[in-house]
């Protein structure tokens, strides 16, 4: 017989990730492919999970003073064309609308009818509307800054689709901004790429890399991109969240001008920044196992489940008051900005089943009840990132509740940053760095690389060699020091190191 541990994902991680992932969003019942070509419905839990994370961030863009504004789905063509580089970047990402009502045809089958006199694009993102619009409302510098955030979907035809990852049409929200010097709009992109560093490391527990574009990996329009990159389970590289300095370029193409305070006109500094349901894509690979989902419990949907255990009416009817009772006090107790999340699962059906689908929903802890505990007072507690299970006094669980909890956040940030840790080396030859991203099986390439730390200068050259072997430059570190060397390709001079990795 085989001593081999039993999994509830199969593949697991080390056998085949991609497909690990699939699995895991199918087991945690988070989302499912739809219909429609390159789509997906987030299913409650994963929504809840994104529901949440949009409450968090919201609070944190409010209290640097933006407000929530809402612009149209759609994009009149000519307004992309005004912004060359911009319509560059997106021109093979559109989606293009260009007749508005259908009849029914020679064959009684609808047919597009009504032809548009000028076709509007299916938003790919907003400089371009909401520029037009801060062209309207700006006419002095006293009416800026103006500081917008918009929670919308977004839609750009992607060919190779993958959930949360990878979809056609995503959930997001974007961040405009417009002020009246240069000093402001820098101060303002590298703030809100402070404000999604604080959100990944504090509430999605992972860590992250603050780091500035190359101008291959820039946004299209922008003059500088800062990201967010965090390593995944499988050492790729994930970009968690970007931040622009879009200068004047959008204020230029769309005429937002105003009159300085020595009554001359100046065009406005714009910013954007924006994070999607890219998160919890991140979320999944960073931090879940062979049995499914590991949410944090800052962000999980329910911190808590509670387990009734019984074997026939006079059980349950000893059980449950108490599972009710030990609910309230639970919810009575604040954490993470809120009370603590609690949920009775008393469906009917086998206590095994109903175990097994909490762990691969990722739910922190589950608390089970039955008759010997309550003739104790006690819980036994079950802990979703390390799989521990302790039987606890209710007097001790109501009062390390919120310690358990941060235990776990804490635990899956460290466990999170160990592995980054763990997989980034500098390298400082082209060899080193080609038997480090090579793996042994091609065919099937098992777990390999992750984060390399070496010399490369922004070049074309550069960045075509980096593709034909699936690297690429994720960013220029802006806490690394500054280190005097030589590209590793070019054998120009480099003043610091970047980060090399594959990534999704």
């Amino acid at each position: 017989m085989s001593n081999k541990p039993k999994n509830a994902i199969s593949p697991t991680r080390e056998e085949d990730y991609p497909e690990w992932y699939q699995q895991v969003i199918k087991a945690a019942d988070l989302a499912e492919v739809s219909p429609v070509r390159g789509c997906m419905v987030i299913k409650p839990w994963g929504y809840s999970i994104w529901e949440n994370m949009q409450q968090v961030l919201d609070r944190m863009f409010k209290a640097t003073g933006h407000e929530n504004a809402y612009f149209p789905l759609f994009i009149p063509l000519s307004f992309l064309q005004k912004e060359a580089d911009h319509v560059e970047g997106f021109a093979k990402e559109c989606a293009v609308v260009t007749h508005h009502r259908l009849e029914p045809g020679p064959d009684g089958k609808l047919v597009p009818a009504g032809e548009l006199d000028e076709p509007l694009i299916v938003r790919p993102t907003s400089e371009t509307i909401i520029g037009s619009m801060f062209a309207r409302w700006v006419e002095s510098y006293r009416d800026l800054p103006i500081l917008i955030n918009q929670w919308a979907n977004v839609v750009r035809w992607e060919l190779r689709t993958r959930l949360f990852l990878r979809t056609a049409e995503f959930l997001w929200q974007e961040g405009h901004t417009a002020h009246a010097t240069e000093v402001e709009a820098r101060e303002e992109t590298r703030r809100m790429l402070e404000v999604y560093a604080d959100f990944a490391e504090n509430w999605l527990a992972v860590p992250v890399i603050q780091g500035e574009k190359t101008a291959a990996e820039r946004f299209p329009g922008a003059v500088v991109t800062y990201a967010i990159e965090a390593m995944m389970q499988d050492r790729k590289a994930l970009q968690a969240g970007t931040s622009h300095f879009l200068g004047q370029n959008f204020s230029q193409a769309q005429n937002i001008k105003f009159q300085d305070a020595q009554g001359g006109e100046s065009f406005a500094w714009t910013t954007s920044w924006g994070v999607s349901t890219r998160l919890v894509g991140a979320l999944v690979m960073a931090h879940s196992d062979d049995d499914g989902l590991i949410v944090p419990p800052r962000l999980a949907p329910r911190q808590m489940v509670i387990l009734p255990i019984y074997r026939g009416p006079d059980d349950r009817a000893s059980v449950l008051p108490y599972c009710e009772s030990l609910k309230k006090d639970l919810e009575q107790i604040d954490f993470a900005g809120g009370k603590i999340r609690v949920q009775i699962d008393d469906r009917d059906i086998r206590g095994g089943e109903k175990n097994w689908q909490h762990i691969k929903r990722g739910v922190p802890l589950r608390l089970e009840v039955g008759p010997k505990d309550l003739a104790k007072d006690s819980i036994f507690v079950g802990r979703r990132d390390t799989g521990e299970k302790s039987s606890v006094p209710r007097a001790e669980l109501l009062a390390t509740a919120v310690q358990r909890l941060d235990e776990i956040q804490r635990h899956l940030f460290d466990r999170a940053l160990q592995l980054r840790e763990s997989h980034s080396r500098r390298v400082d030859s082209l060899d080193e760095l080609q038997a480090w991203f090579a793996p042994r099986n091609e065919d099937k390439p098992e777990i390999h690389g992750g984060f390399a730390y070496c010399h490369f200068i922004d070049d074309p050259l550069v960045n075509d060699w980096l593709r034909e072997r699936k690297l690429t430059v994720r960013c220029i570190p802006l806490s690394g020091e500054e280190e005097p060397g030589a590209c590793l390709l070019t054998g120009r001079p480099s003043s610091k190191r970047c980060i090399v990795a594959k990534a999704y």
